[in-house]
């Protein structure tokens, strides 16, 4: 089945009685699983949804979600994931810049995706579990799943919308929009579904027996495909948490017996700080991803609980998984591994031309995890694929077995002076001090420099130091020009949706 929800229905086939979901005391069977979603399907139809409208889901992670998302693929539509928290302005422009035709929202949000849809113009339906269930028992399941018509490999940008050749997208996601307004990457069946396959069977390597911690919200790319899709691939139970809480999370591991946890660096930090004698033993792998997972974390958190951490990278426009530290070969502490089976990867120059050996260059990717184009944005989809290779506007380098290192967000190198100074390695250096439980290093506008770099810092509880003393950790290890001069400490530092740190949201000081 070329179908995404096309695992659904196999892995529903194969072992109907065992759980798929979980959240507290509340399970659903593969064979339930498969038929809700199958019911959502008839539903849609019934209300004239055809193949390729998009719909538009604002959910947190609970069951219907997960039934909703199936159910929209399998009536052979468009799922457009929205974070539930979400703003009226925010919600009306992803609802009409798709085109969604619906919107399901949780019930127990405030309302600003009711006003959204209403100024949008598109139908809102609240989402609450008894009433769901109630209006899904009057329609039948609708059998098998639409077929996507299209193999995935035409090309096709996404960005007509009325040619009639949209049948392979499966998913509209819309990135953060840190250079703007949010852009939707058009992700195909087939990429999504290449991406599943890889994770589940060669980088994860689940089974049924697995149980997988579903932190991660299921409205972004991480968590649908490594944690949702890949689990309902293998057959796995994913373990639903609405909302991540380092207590709620260990205790979910602890008394689920699970043994697959993935996150972003800020959750490992959590996990790491946070004091707790829960019973872990049970997990066998953790993955991080989302961001660059600081060396110091990693290790603490092995130490701590015993089970690896595999690093990798992806972005929401590649499906997301682009290199991983595969299982079956060494680990590299601090590298996002090697490529992904069928996906290759390029280091550019700003012509577009490989680096030399062992030096910088923007990671650029090819393969059938690659977006088909930016909705309806043809400009910018021949700015991010201009040669068939996405630009994925990272830096990074590779060492002699081939192995990558993120070095830093294109955007955010810091240029002082005329020499290049890259914040990862500054915070990889602030992390080694044991004061220090999360850092970000950004540049700030200097009269004469250009930029001075700068860093905001997060003490762990219970500890002390001061700025004058971080500031001097960091320049007795590192060249003079790269060292913060200016350091601040703060409470917390602000996170976006999946977790990743935002530096563009940082408030500076004044000194």
């Amino acid at each position: 089945m070329a179908n995404l929800a096309g695992f659904l229905v196999e892995t529903a086939a194969r072992q109907p009685e065992r759980p798929a979901l979980r959240l507290g005391e509340h399970v659903i069977t593969y064979a339930e699983l498969d038929e809700r979603s199958a019911r959502v399907a008839a539903l849609l139809r019934s209300d004239g949804v055809r193949p390729g409208d998009r719909v538009a889901l604002m959910l947190p992670n609970v069951p219907e979600f997960v039934v909703l998302y199936y159910g929209v693929l399998r009536a052979g539509a468009v799922v457009v994931p929205m974070n539930p928290l979400l703003k009226t302005r925010e919600v009306e422009f992803h609802l009409t810049d798709s085109g969604a035709v619906r919107l399901f929202e949780w019930h127990q949000a405030p309302g600003e995706g009711a006003q959204g849809a209403a100024a949008a113009g598109v139908r809102h339906t609240a989402v609450e579990p008894a009433a769901f269930a109630a209006a899904l028992t009057g329609h039948e399941p609708l059998p098998g799943v639409a077929d996507d018509g299209d193999d995935g490999n035409d090309g096709d940008d996404g960005n007509d919308g009325d040619d009639g050749d949209d049948g392979d997208m499966a998913v509209l996601l819309y990135t953060s929009g840190t250079t703007g307004r949010p852009k939707g990457a058009v992700l195909s069946h087939a990429g999504l579904r290449h991406n599943t396959e890889v994770n589940s069977i060669h980088v994860q390597r689940m089974t049924p027996e697995d149980v997988v911690v579903g932190c991660l919200p299921l409205f972004h790319i991480f968590g649908q495909i490594c944690t949702m899709s890949a689990a309902v691939r293998s057959g796995a139970c994913l373990v639903l948490i609405p909302r991540f809480e380092p207590q709620a999370v260990l205790d979910a591991v602890a008394r689920e017996r699970a043994t697959v946890f993935e996150g972003v660096p800020t959750m490992y930090a959590a996990l790491l700080q946070h004091p707790s004698d829960a019973d872990v033993s049970t997990l066998r792998m953790c993955v991080s991803g989302g961001a660059s997972l600081p060396v110091e974390i990693l290790h603490g958190f092995e130490r701590r609980f015993g089970c690896p951490v595999l690093e990798g990278f992806g972005m929401s426009e590649t499906s997301p998984v682009v290199t991983f530290n595969h299982p079956d070969r060494p680990r590299k502490a601090g590298s996002i591994g090697t490529p992904i089976r069928d996906v290759e990867v390029r280091l550019l120059d700003a012509e577009g031309r490989d680096v030399a050996a062992g030096e910088i260059g923007e990671l650029a990717v090819r393969g059938p995890n690659v977006m088909k184009g930016y909705w309806n944005r043809p400009e910018d989809t021949r700015a991010a694929i201009p040669d068939g290779w996405l630009r994925s506007g990272d830096l990074a380098r590779a060492d002699e077995d081939g192995y990558l290192y993120i070095v830093d967000r294109k955007k955010d190198m810091i240029i002082r002076g005329g020499y290049n100074v890259y914040p990862r390695e500054i915070e990889e250096v602030l992390h080694e001090h044991p004061a220090v439980g999360m850092a970000a290093v950004l540049g700030v506008p200097h009269a004469d420099l250009g930029e001075e770099v700068a860093a905001a810092v997060v003490l762990r509880p219970d500890a002390r130091a001061t700025p004058d003393e971080l500031r001097t950790y960091v320049k007795d290890r590192v060249a003079a020009y790269k060292y913060p001069r200016h350091v601040w400490l703060v409470d917390k530092l602000p996170t976006g949706p999946s977790g990743k740190i935002l530096k563009r949201e940082i408030t500076v000081p004044a000194r």
